[in-house]
């Protein structure tokens, strides 16, 4: 993404169109578009030809570039669950780990970053109802390789919004949700972990819908990008009033939310009640 800002700032600045950097290339303007867009692989051959064509002759630009894109093109950590997990899906363990910023909301189940091993098997097996014991298994051994981001050095803040009904459906047992709300509790205690829960008394809010993500970055040639998920996909959102509408709906959530000072108290109280 940050490759595709610069090549796209370079093209601007040196007044081509996308199909005058086609033409360069001898490849449509919807590739170039898409370059851009992080929406494909960075070819090399491709990035120099392009920088070339937008000025830059310098051999120490055009290596500082050429190494920016092999190390772009290089297969993160969540290549080897490639077997189990979905393109779609690819991008937003990317974004996961590079974000300085996370915040969500979920109505539904507790994030994947701060759940159990064994609630997150319950919440797979509940949604991939066909799927072999064996892929279940694999989509569990990921989810746990995700959740180091959350202890590790600089970890990114972490800022989630629960509805009431995330800890009042019963997933997996009473033993699995004690757990699972005891994980959560610890949780509270981290530094850079900020949870919130929207009681039932609060009322209708503004993302009644379904869960969203939003991920901010360190670099500025990133924007903030919004995640939303369905049965079948998730959709990216990086254009800013699209972002701004996310943004503002959690924002009115954390304002209708209980604090996060009280959360470890709401959940000490719902654990009891298990």
């Amino acid at each position: 993404m940050v490759l595709g800002k610069r090549l796209q700032d370079l093209r601007e600045r040196a007044g081509l169109s996308f199909e005058q950097a086609g033409q360069a290339l001898d490849v449509t303007h919807a590739t170039i578009r898409r370059m851009e867009k992080a929406e494909v692989g960075l070819k090399i051959p491709y990035v120099e030809k392009l920088l070339i064509t937008y000025g830059i002759t310098t051999p120490e630009e055009i290596g500082g570039f050429l190494a920016l894109a092999r190390e772009a093109n290089r297969p993160g950590w969540w290549h080897s669950f490639r077997d189990v997990l979905p393109d779609w899906f690819s991008a937003f363990v990317s974004l996961e780990g590079e974000a300085t910023v996370i915040r969500a909301y979920e109505p539904h189940y507790v994030p994947g970053l701060l759940q159990t091993p064994a609630y997150a098997r319950a919440v797979l097996r509940a949604g991939m109802p066909h799927a072999a014991a064996e892929e279940i298994d694999r989509l569990v051994e990921l989810r746990v390789e995700r959740q180091a981001l959350v202890r590790r050095d600089e970890a990114p803040l972490l800022w989630v919004v629960m509805d009431e009904t995330v800890l009042r459906r019963p997933i997996g047992g009473r033993r699995v949700m004690r757990e699972q709300i005891d994980v959560l509790a610890e949780a509270t205690e981290l530094p850079n972990v900020r949870l919130q829960i929207i009681p039932f008394a609060s009322g209708p809010h503004p993302a009644m819908y379904g869960p969203f993500h939003i991920f901010r970055f360190q670099l500025q040639e990133i924007p903030d990008i919004a995640y939303a998920e369905s049965l079948v996909g998730g959709v990216y959102f990086d254009e800013r009033d699209d972002v701004s509408t996310f943004l503002e709906a959690l924002d009115r959530m954390c304002a209708q939310a209980a604090p996060a000072q009280s959360t470890k108290a709401i959940l000490d109280g719902m654990r009891k009640e298990i």
